[in-house]
C-alpha cells in the first residue's frame, strides 16, 4: 500500500488550518464531529464549501492574502481557486489528508460577459482538491454552488465520498460543457504568486477589473 505523505496534513501559509476562522468554519459545519466518519466529514465539508460560498469568477483576488484559507472562510462569494484552498484546509483540520490541485479547463458554455473579460474560454489553474479516504484518493471541485447550477442548467457536482466529483463534460441539455485539457499537479501549498503572475498576463482585462474592485472596496473602509 502506498504511504500517504504527512505533508498533506500540514499547515502552510495559505492552508492555515490552525486559524480561528478555519476552525470556526469546520465546527459550524460538523456539529457532533466525534460521531462522524471521515467520509461523512469529507462530504459535509465539500457541500459546505460548494454551497455556502457563491461561485463568482468576475472578481478574482489579486493579492496573495486573498488566497489564505482564513480569509476565504469569511467571504460570501469566490471562485474555484480560493474555494479549493478552503476545502483543503478544512479537510486537513479534521485529519483528512488533502492537496490543492490545478488543471487547465475549457468552458464551452462560458457566458458572454465572462468571455469578454477573459478574452478566451480557457481557464488556467482551475482549482480542485485531492483527498485521501483510507487507501482511496479522490478528486473533487467545490466551485459551482447548487443554486447557480439550477439557474444555468448545469449539472451540480455531488460528492458521495466514494467517487470523484469533477466538472461534467456535458450540461443537462447534453451540450458540451467542461473539457479538462492539462493537469498541473498537486501542491502542499498553492503556488499563488506564480498563479497571480500568469493570471495578470493571460487575463489582463479581468485582472484590471478585479484590481479596480479591490481598490474601491478598500477605499470604503
Amino acid at each position: 500500500m502506498e504511504m500517504i505523505s504527512c505533508e498533506w496534513l500540514a499547515s502552510t501559509p495559505h492552508i492555515d488550518i490552525h486559524s480561528a476562522e478555519v476552525r470556526e468554519f469546520v465546527l459550524g459545519n460538523l456539529p457532533q464531529a466525534d460521531t462522524l466518519s471521515p467520509t461523512e466529514k469529507a462530504v459535509r465539508l465539500f457541500d459546505a464549501v460548494r454551497d455556502q460560498i457563491e461561485y463568482n469568477p468576475f472578481n478574482i483576488g489579486t493579492t496573495p492574502d486573498d488566497y489564505r484559507a482564513s480569509h476565504i472562510a469569511k467571504q460570501p462569494s469566490n471562485y474555484c481557486v480560493p474555494k479549493a484552498v478552503l476545502l483543503t484546509a478544512a479537510l486537513r483540520a479534521v485529519g483528512i489528508p488533502a492537496a490543492v490541485g490545478f488543471a487547465d479547463v475549457r468552458n464551452h458554455l462560458n457566458s458572454v460577459k465572462l468571455a469578454n473579460l477573459m478574452e478566451t474560454d480557457l481557464f488556467i489553474y482551475h482549482g480542485y482538491v485531492a483527498l485521501w479516504l483510507g487507501e482511496n484518493m479522490l478528486k473533487v471541485t467545490p466551485a459551482f454552488n447548487s443554486e447557480m447550477c439550477q439557474r444555468f442548467g448545469v449539472k451540480p457536482l455531488l460528492f458521495d465520498g466514494r467517487s470523484d466529483a469533477l466538472f461534467h463534460e456535458f450540461d443537462v441539455n447534453s451540450r458540451r460543457h467542461m473539457e479538462y485539457v492539462n493537469d498541473r499537479g498537486l501542491f502542499v501549498d498553492p503556488p499563488i504568486k506564480r498563479i497571480l503572475k500568469e493570471f495578470e498576463t493571460k487575463y489582463p482585462k479581468l485582472w484590471r477589473s478585479s484590481a479596480d474592485r479591490t481598490r474601491i472596496r478598500d477605499a470604503s473602509f
